[in-house]
């Protein structure tokens, strides 16, 4: 089994080394290609090509922030944010990136600032649509742990919220009811009935933890979107992430019984439902407390940590990823699970006496720092071509 085609849609806020986001986005998406606006003006995305190879995924990772962050230079002293949520303040009101857009003027009246977070999705291309909704229902049943990992919400308008993902607890989940989708035949009617009642604008507006993508949805579909994941600025740590989920689901596909309407012993007369309900209450969990959680596994209802959770899984797949060349990425989940997710580091910086704002703007410089050791040292072309 050769490795998967993997990208990123990567939102980040702009704003200034002291923490203050600004909105930036109707200048970048006119000055640089490769990047487009979100409805609020303070974060911009950018997408990565998809690549096999986790060298080549690091560079295309790394190419467009040294591209944004030489641009933003030019515009004034300005610099990326790390965070998923406004961390310290703007949450009060909504900066249109387009005024002009209906769909836009749809958002900000029907969520308000609720969608004006940052984040990373992480695709994963599999081209048997049969296979992608099975990858679908295992990655929904254990997106929570994903979430744990990535957690880096827990501060909004300069005050402790009491969550890890402030960002995933308030972020308005659409439909509120997502089935697991036993089939292709069962997405695709799903969805029709859904635009038919209007519990979906169009396509897209499908916001849940994990969704089936492709380039003429439902019909036409090419690839696993996972979007649960609080914004990784870290691209080793966010390799790492994507690394657990390839070799998750190459177990997957090499186990096909590793399926959930399968293989979970749950007693119930409405198996997938349950699953469901158990994996919102994970994701609620997660949210709250990252890898100190405690989740009930979907296999047979026991209660884990997350921590523990994902530490069963590496050992599973560590062996897969080491058979197919890639467990050097995989590797540095070790450390998050040591060290705990971004939101963990910060609430202990937090408790031993250290500002928000001092906490932010500590970030804001490693993660440059950080970028341009790595881009030096691994993304030269001469080591890419």
């Amino acid at each position: 089994m050769s490795l998967l085609s993997k990208g990123f849609e990567v939102e980040m806020y702009t704003g200034t080394p002291d923490g203050k986001i600004i909105g930036l986005s109707d200048k970048i998406v006119q000055a640089l290609d490769g990047f487009v606006r979100e409805p609020d003006s303070r974060n911009v995305e950018y997408t990565t090509a998809p690549f096999c190879g986790y060298d080549r995924l690091l560079c295309a990772l790394l190419k467009p922030r040294k591209t944004l962050r030489t641009y933003l230079q030019t515009l004034g002293d300005y610099t990326l944010i790390p965070g998923s949520t406004m961390s310290l303040g703007g949450s009060d009101r909504f900066y249109r990136s387009d005024p002009n857009n209906p769909y836009h003027s749809y958002i900000e009246q029907t969520y308000g600032t609720s969608v004006v977070t940052a984040s990373i999705h992480i695709n994963v291309g599999i081209s048997d649509p049969e296979i992608l909704m099975q990858a679908c229902r295992l990655v929904r049943v254990e997106a929570p742990l994903y979430l744990a990992l990535s957690a880096s919400s827990p501060f909004i308008d300069g005050q402790v919220t009491g969550d890890h993902s402030t960002r995933w607890q308030m972020f308005p989940k659409t439909p509120q009811n997502v089935p697991l989708f036993d089939s292709h035949s069962h997405f695709i009617r799903w969805t029709e009935e859904q635009l038919a009642a209007k519990t979906m604008r169009n396509v897209r507006h499908l916001w849940s933890s994990v969704r089936p993508n492709g380039d003429r949805r439902p019909y036409n579909l090419n690839r696993l979107e996972l979007r649960i994941c609080d914004l990784v600025v870290d691209p080793l740590a966010l390799l790492a992430i994507t690394a657990l989920l390839e070799a998750r689901i190459m177990q997957m596909m090499a186990n096909p019984e590793l399926d959930p309407l399968q293989q979970s012993r749950l007693s119930t007369n409405d198996l997938a439902a349950d699953l469901v309900a158990l994996t919102d209450e994970n994701e609620t969990a997660a949210a709250r407390n990252s890898l100190d959680a405690e989740l009930r596994h979907w296999q047979d209802g026991r209660k884990i940590t997350a921590r523990d959770w994902i530490d069963e899984i590496y050992a599973q797949v560590y062996p897969i990823a080491q058979k197919r060349g890639f467990s050097c990425f995989l590797s540095p989940l070790k450390k998050i699970l040591r060290q705990g997710s971004t939101a963990q580091q910060w609430l202990k910086l937090h408790r031993q006496g250290m500002e928000l704002s001092a906490i932010i703007q500590q970030d804001i410089q490693n993660i440059a720092r950080q970028e341009r050791d790595l881009e030096y040292a691994l993304c030269q072309p001469a080591l890419i071509a």
